[in-house]
């Protein structure tokens, strides 16, 4: 749902779980409006219940989905969540590898000559 901030002008959207956590808030307190807050200017714009509902007609099913997934997540055991994919068994590693490289193909890079810190270079100043 696309909302512009009635103090800052600025556009902002709200997503889907915003909406329904605003929705399932103005439920059960028997408000009329949702406080949107910019995210510009940390202020809040009332939003109407009515705007809310007819931008997220079956947000009741919608809950009751999202409750449900949240128990079987709750409900998985603790190291792996129920909707994570299983990792793929590794290829076997081959019985003798190759060894890593003896000499460097790369040229040798000489070492520069430690400057004493009192004979720094003089900048000049350009007039």
């Amino acid at each position: 749902m696309n909302v512009r901030c009635a103090f800052c002008q600025t556009p902002y959207t709200l997503g889907r779980t915003e909406k329904l956590i605003a929705l399932q808030q103005m439920d059960t307190e028997k408000l009329s409006h949702y406080d949107a807050h910019c995210p510009r200017c940390r202020r809040a714009t009332p939003v109407q219940r009515q705007k809310m509902e007819a931008t997220f007609p079956n947000w009741r099913e919608a809950l009751h989905e999202l409750e449900t997934q949240m128990e079987a997540v709750a409900d998985a055991p603790q190291g792996t969540p129920a909707s994570a994919p299983q990792p793929e068994a590794a290829p076997a590693a081959p019985a003798e590898s190759k060894p890593a490289h003896k000499h460097r193909t790369h040229a040798k890079v000489k070492p520069e000559a430690a400057k004493p810190a009192a004979q720094k270079t003089a900048t000049k100043k350009s007039k």
